[in-house]
């Protein structure tokens, strides 16, 4: 009797959650809106600690923040996450684990995000900035606050991709009420987040965006880089739609503020910016 009732009441449950969820006039969830995760993946993906900076150099009595980022203080420093892998570790193979250990200690110089590059997918949809879903019967499209980035959806299958790109190719579809989106083609130049953990372009994402109710996504990303890990994984995580004013994109087009760090070494020595005043 105890198992009857239960199992009716996740019957019922099941029925209210999708109740709630807003619908197309095709009968396909409605997604439209802005969204944006709450936790620090972008940080780091995998389970961390927090400390003093992403850079760090040997100091008198251990680790120190890198000269570069000493001024930063606080604002500098990585926040703690529980972590968004399933499984809890990343599946590395040893070649893989060590160029991740490498781009940790040359993330000021390496990390795409620090130098305004498009940041990729799964990357785009979990860093610290809002984005939005525009969808209809027939058109899907996403754009994201950061760097102007956006990507469009296909919902027929366009085949390969003719080149690699920053944000590759998405393919959408159906699975009942989760819409599937199978990403190809994204080069090896994107990271899953500040803290190095890399992949190659052989990558495949198959995202998975199921409603729970009118306001909350949740998002499953199922890597698979055969060159990178010894085997397939997955990160999971909610989404949440925001609400009245604050439902919509800003302008952070972060090109125009990364010029001198990427460009302050070719100016006429005349226009040069003072070396203390230099990043």
């Amino acid at each position: 009797m105890r198992s009857l009732l239960l199992a009716l009441c996740l019957i019922v449950a099941a029925g209210m959650a999708a109740a709630d969820i807003p619908r197309l006039p095709n009968g396909k969830p409605d997604l439209n809106g802005v969204w944006q995760v709450l936790n620090t993946a972008n940080a780091n993906i995998e389970a961390h600690n927090a400390q003093a900076a992403y850079a760090l150099v040997d100091g008198p009595f251990g680790p120190i923040p890198a000269p570069e980022v000493v001024a930063l203080g606080a604002v500098g420093s990585v926040p703690g996450g529980l972590g968004v892998v399933e499984a809890g570790a990343l599946p590395y193979t040893p070649q893989a684990r060590a160029i991740r250990d490498e781009n940790r200690r040359a993330w000021l110089e390496r990390d795409p995000e620090i130098r305004c590059y498009l940041p990729g997918i799964p990357r785009a949809n979990y860093m610290p900035y809002p984005f939005q879903i525009v969808q209809s019967g027939k058109a899907l499209m996403f754009a994201y606050e950061y760097a102007g980035a956006v990507r469009n959806v296909y919902l027929e299958d366009p085949g390969e991709a003719p080149i690699d790109s920053w944000m590759g190719q998405s393919y959408g579809r159906w699975d009942n009420d989760t819409l599937v989106i199978e990403v190809t083609a994204q080069n090896d130049r994107t990271w899953f987040d500040r803290a190095g953990n890399h992949h190659s372009a052989a990558m495949v994402v198959t995202e998975r965006f199921t409603p729970v109710n009118a306001h909350v996504l949740m998002y499953e990303a199922t890597i698979d880089d055969p060159q990178t890990f010894t085997e397939a994984w997955t990160m999971r995580m909610p989404m949440y739609r925001r609400y009245g004013a604050d439902a919509q994109l800003g302008q952070f087009n972060c090109v125009p503020f990364v010029e001198q760090l990427l460009y302050g070494h070719l100016r006429k020595s005349g226009d040069a910016v003072p070396e203390e005043a230099a990043p």
